[in-house]
């Protein structure tokens, strides 16, 4: 498990492993959700990195929304 340290001036330093793992760049954004005492740093992805993610997933046999109760 890597560990960090919050400067005094409220910085951290994310660890190289995290980084590699995660594919973090320089400039890249993070999103900062903090829930019940924890902090969680979500990457922000452009909505292209997405394209292709649910490839193969089923298009038809759906209900229309008429049909719904």
């Amino acid at each position: 498990m890597a560990r960090t340290r919050v400067s005094p001036k409220y910085q951290i330093v994310i660890p190289k492993e995290i980084r590699d793992e995660v594919g973090l760049r320089p400039g890249q954004e993070l999103r900062v959700v903090a829930k019940n005492g924890t902090i969680t740093l979500v990457p922000d992805r452009p909505i292209a990195s997405l394209r292709g993610f649910v490839r193969g997933i089923r298009r038809s046999g759906f209900r229309e929304k008429k049909d719904r109760v």
